[in-house]
């Protein structure tokens, strides 16, 4: 992961959401959000149920279209972009369910992946990351409903690797995962894709495994933002859980998150 800067800045995103407001129909689910990951960032987004934050990334992924606010990779706007020009230009998604197909094998899944490519380089690309996943390896001609739930998710993963994303975006990926796997798949996979120069944003409910894994964290509740600040300010606040609930406790913990520190204070 990509520390902060010598004077407290983040580096520049290569993923940045800007005053993002967007729903179903003509009702907006999340207004006036904005998100940012840096390459090698983790940029954890968490809020109690009903926040937002599955519309928010749909959103950016192009599945839902916007009603204000843009999205920029790598400099470009991308809000007038299909999913499909979305993942062309480098922006990786991984869903919460639906992650990969059923009755496909394992190969075919991760061929799947490569549906952007020309079809030599999908191949290869398709060798490389088998090279690079061995669990996956060994299962490559198995059907991917046989799978185990880490072996899944593993794979819808890994299938989002074929592309090459610059920037990957992962909906709630340790759902009904067992804590040991879950916390496999969020300190070595997800961490592991951080530390080789990928921006990740990333949408997570098991909080302390998710925050030893963040570099960045956004709240979101009622579809409104209502802190954004390093991992270790998060982790440092009197009472994380009060930003979720109480209005009060949100300026408070802003000014506690953003309040210069003391020269060689951590």
């Amino acid at each position: 992961m990509t520390p902060e800067s010598p004077s407290g800045q983040r580096p520049p995103p290569l993923l940045a959401a800007r005053q993002i407001t967007a729903g179903y129909g003509s009702v907006p689910v999340v207004r006036g959000v904005s998100v940012e990951a840096a390459p090698g960032e983790v940029a954890l987004v968490i809020g109690p149920n009903g926040a937002g934050k599955s519309t928010l990334i749909k959103s950016l992924n192009g599945e839902l279209s916007l009603m204000g606010g843009s999205v920029q990779l790598a400099g470009e706007d991308i809000s007038g972009l299909s999913e499909n020009q979305r993942a062309a230009r480098g922006l990786g998604y991984v869903p919460q369910s639906r992650d990969v197909f059923g009755p496909l094998a394992v190969t075919e899944n991760l061929e799947m992946g490569g549906y952007t490519l020309p079809r030599r380089a999908a191949q290869a690309r398709v060798a490389e990351i088998l090279d690079r996943f061995s669990q996956l390896a060994r299962l490559r001609k198995r059907e991917a409903q046989t799978l185990s739930g880490g072996e899944r998710k593993l794979l819808a993963i890994a299938r989002a690797l074929v592309a090459e994303p610059t920037a990957l975006m992962l909906d709630e990926p340790t759902a009904n995962l067992s804590p040991a796997v879950a916390e496999h798949v969020l300190a070595e996979v997800i961490g592991g894709l951080a530390g080789s120069g990928r921006a990740i944003l990333l949408i997570e409910q098991r909080l302390a495994l998710a925050l030893d894994a963040a570099t960045w964290v956004y709240v979101l509740v009622d579809g409104e933002p209502r802190f954004s600040g390093s991992a270790q300010a998060f982790k440092s606040l009197p009472d994380m859980g009060a930003v979720f609930f109480a209005s009060t406790a949100v300026a408070s913990a802003q000014s506690h998150a953003q309040a210069p520190k003391p020269n060689g204070a951590p």
